[in-house]
C-alpha cells in the first residue's frame, strides 16, 4: 500500500537541491508525482506530492528532515485524495495591471464568496513594455460548482478590476 505525502521545501538556492530531494525520495522507494518549484528572492521554494510505500513513510520523513543540515527544510504532510462531490467546472483567470497592495486579497475574496477553489496560482512582477513601471501579472486555474454563473462572476470581477485598475479575463 502506498502513502501520499505533500512536501513543502525551502532553502537557500544552490545547484543540486532538486537532485538531493529526488535521491532521498528514490532511496525510500518513493515516486515523485507533481511539483511546482521556483527560485524566489534567493531562496529555492516548492511544493510537491510524492508516493512512498507505507512501510517506508517514517524513514522517508526522517531522511527528509535530515536534509535541513544541508540547507533544505522539508515539511511533510500525509494526504488523501479528496473526492469531488457534484459536477464542477474549471476555468482560468488572467490578470494584469499596475502593481499595488491588495490585488490578490480583493480577487481571492470575490472568488471565495462564490465558493470558487483556487487550484493553481502563479504571480509575477514584470517591467512594463512602454515604461519602467512594474506590472503585476497573475494566472489562476479555478474550480467551481457547475451551477456557478460565470457571467455574474465576470461582472463582479470587472467591478473590482476597475477599482484596482487591472484587466481581468475569465476563460472557460
Amino acid at each position: 500500500m502506498m502513502t501520499s505525502l505533500v512536501l513543502t521545501v525551502i532553502g537557500p538556492d544552490k545547484p543540486g537541491l532538486v537532485e538531493m530531494l529526488a535521491q532521498t525520495i528514490t532511496e525510500h522507494g518513493g515516486n515523485w508525482l507533481e511539483s511546482g518549484m521556483s527560485r524566489l528572492a534567493g531562496k529555492f521554494a516548492g511544493i510537491m506530492i510524492t508516493e512512498v510505500p507505507e512501510s517506508q513513510t517514517s524513514a522517508l520523513i526522517d531522511a527528509l528532515n535530515a536534509l535541513e543540515s544541508q540547507g533544505l527544510k522539508v515539511t511533510a504532510e500525509h494526504t488523501d485524495t479528496p473526492e469531488i462531490s457534484g459536477k464542477t467546472q474549471s476555468f482560468t483567470l488572467e490578470l494584469v495591471g499596475h502593481d499595488k497592495p491588495g490585488i490578490v486579497r480583493d480577487i481571492s475574496s470575490a472568488l471565495a464568496k462564490r465558493h470558487v477553489n483556487v487550484e493553481r496560482l502563479s504571480t509575477e512582477l514584470v517591467s512594463g513594455s512602454m515604461s519602467a513601471e512594474l506590472l503585476f501579472k497573475a494566472e489562476a486555474e479555478l474550480l467551481a460548482s457547475a451551477d456557478l454563473d460565470l457571467d455574474e462572476l465576470q461582472e463582479s470581477l470587472e467591478g473590482i478590476a476597475s477599482d484596482l485598475m487591472v484587466d481581468i479575463s475569465l476563460n472557460a
